[in-house]
């Protein structure tokens, strides 16, 4: 009987994991979004007052890169055209951040154990990241289409203004701030019920 228990219990937390990782339903609006997962407007939030990201921002950044799924990783390459062979980077999770660039990150802020595929960190990753962009680019944190250039870029390769012989990344970053502009309308529309939220939450 103990036995059942147990595995009652272990099965009950792995089923409440998987759906606290799934995606939102509507990923269109901010509002159900953070509706749903009730705890990611507090982590977005945290992030904006530690970084100066916007939570609008974060977010646009977050579809484009993932469409809000904890486990995405990069396509797969192809041997000979056709065959499945591994992946074409390391890139994994919400923000499709690579090994590289994710063991720096944690270099610079100390923050041992975060990992790409909680919200938090991720949120925490992206307002670092962007914050960087701003002090060695000049980058406005509010400027959702030239901090996704040089999310996507990287410092050197946004230096070197590699995504101008790339038009199909110029599109996507207006899209990402198209989406990002559309995510603060949303959000100016809830944002006091959230931030009641947000001021009960505890540390």
């Amino acid at each position: 009987m103990n036995r059942w228990v147990r595995l009652s219990g272990l099965l009950v937390i792995a089923m409440l994991s998987a759906c606290a990782s799934a995606p939102p339903h509507n990923l269109d609006d901010a509002c159900a979004m953070f509706d749903e997962k009730d705890d990611w407007y507090q982590y977005a939030y945290q992030s904006y007052r530690k970084w100066g990201v916007p939570v609008h921002v974060q977010l646009a950044i977050i579809w484009q890169e993932s469409r809000f799924r904890s486990d995405a990783k990069a396509p797969r390459d192809t041997l000979l055209g056709f065959i499945p062979w591994g992946r074409k980077s390391s890139a994994y999770g919400y923000a499709q951040v690579k090994d590289q660039t994710w063991d720096w990150y944690i270099e610079k802020t100390g923050n041992w154990g975060a990992d790409r595929d909680d919200f938090e960190d991720v949120t925490d990753f992206i307002g670092w990241y962007c914050d960087y962009s701003h002090r060695r680019l000049g980058i406005s944190k509010w400027d959702a289409y030239r901090l996704y250039l040089a999310y996507h870029e990287g410092h050197g390769g946004y230096e070197r203004k590699s995504y101008l012989s790339k038009p199909w990344l110029l599109r996507v970053a207006r899209k990402v701030e198209q989406r990002a502009r559309r995510y603060a309308a949303q959000i100016r529309a809830c944002e006091d019920r959230l931030d009641r939220g947000w001021s009960l939450w505890p540390f």
